[in-house]
C-alpha cells in the first residue's frame, strides 16, 4: 500500500466546497478511481484548527501512483488549478509505503487493555 498526505489550509466559509471536492466520492477522489490501483481517499479535519484538513490518497504501490500521474497529467493539472482558489496553503506532508492494507484491514484480535488504577 502506498499513500500519500496531503495537509490543506482551507479559505474561511470554503469548507463545505473543499470537503465536497477533496473528501471521498469527490473530484479528486473520482478522478483517481479511474484507475483501479486507488482504492479510496479519506479526508480528515483538524480539531484544534478547523480550517486544516488532511487528504490521504490510498494506491496499491508507488508505481501505480507514478504511473497514474503520468497518464493522467492533464486532468490532475486541470482539477488542481480549478480547486486552487479552495485554499490559502497545501503542502504535501509526505509518501509513504506499507504492506498492510489500511482500508480494508482489520485487526482480528483486540489487544488487552488493563487500567492499573482498578482492581
Amino acid at each position: 500500500m502506498f499513500l500519500v498526505l496531503w495537509e490543506f489550509e482551507v479559505k474561511p466559509g470554503n469548507e463545505e466546497r473543499f470537503e465536497q471536492v477533496y473528501g471521498p466520492g469527490g473530484d479528486w477522489d473520482s478522478l483517481f478511481r479511474i484507475d483501479p490501483n486507488h482504492p479510496g481517499t479519506r479526508l480528515f479535519r483538524d480539531t484544534a484548527r478547523i480550517d486544516v484538513y488532511l487528504a490521504a490518497d490510498y494506491w496499491l504501490s508507488r508505481k501505480s501512483y507514478e504511473e497514474f500521474l503520468v497518464l493522467r497529467r492533464s486532468e490532475y493539472n486541470t482539477l488542481d488549478a480549478a480547486s486552487e482558489d479552495l485554499t490559502l496553503s497545501e503542502r504535501h506532508i509526505g509518501s509513504f509505503e506499507t504492506d498492510a492494507d489500511p482500508i480494508n484491514s482489520r485487526p482480528t484480535k483486540q489487544p488487552n487493555h488493563q487500567r492499573r488504577d482498578r482492581a
